[in-house]
């Protein structure tokens, strides 16, 4: 998918060395985010929006682009390019716009502390990536929207390959120690992310019945 048009917003940090990008996106007329990691002065991003080059100056030398899905590219090829540095991306992942770097897979180690958690449903190369420090924060892509008022929801299975497999991916990852949930839409939940993981499995459950 093309790199949307329009600059991020540079909204602050979630956490500690995580930050947020957020923007609408016409490309899909919906709330789209992106995430950067920074360690030691070197910035992680995370399915990248196009950013103001004054905000990227102030997260510091990036180091590295890690998607989770091949529908996140966004601006992560004008950045591979402009930055000079790798693009991780999903093994098996088709239809990319640009040429990855490196594939990574099932609980592989990317960049600044991230794992890669397997996370089908959306698309079988769809990934979630963890980040262990500061009480646990997880990216979860396409699983999970947070936009308006009626909280985590999931995306809408028109929009997924395997809406089955997306529920239990969810719950995968309420296995994993971690305090703050990060979708690709909407706002970060950042106190009492697994509470509201399982309302949204238990209202989403409920709709099926």
């Amino acid at each position: 998918m093309p790199e949307p048009k329009g600059i991020g917003k540079l909204v602050g940090e979630v956490v500690p060395g995580v930050f947020r990008v957020t923007m609408h996106d016409g490309r899909i007329d919906f709330e789209s985010d992106g995430y950067v990691v920074v360690e030691k002065d070197r910035a992680i991003l995370i399915d990248p929006l196009p950013m103001n080059k004054r905000d990227l100056k102030k997260l510091g030398a990036v180091e590295a682009i890690c998607l989770t899905a091949s529908c996140h590219e966004r601006a992560a090829w004008r950045y591979q390019d402009s930055f000079k540095v790798p693009v991780y991306a999903p093994r098996r992942g088709v239809d990319f716009e640009g040429t990855p770097d490196r594939w990574y897979g099932p609980g592989d180690r990317l960049p600044g502390g991230l794992k890669a958690v397997h996370s089908p449903g959306p698309t079988d190369a769809h990934y979630s990536l963890y980040l262990k420090r500061n009480g646990g924060v997880v990216f979860c892509a396409d699983l999970l929207t947070n936009v308006g008022s009626r909280g985590l929801a999931f995306v809408s299975g028109e929009y997924q390959d395997e809406p089955k497999r997306s529920r239990v991916s969810v719950r995968r990852l309420l296995k994993l120690p971690f305090r703050v949930l990060c979708p690709n839409h909407g706002k970060p939940v950042t106190t009492g992310a697994k509470k509201a993981i399982r309302h949204a499995l238990a209202k989403d459950a409920a709709q099926r019945d």
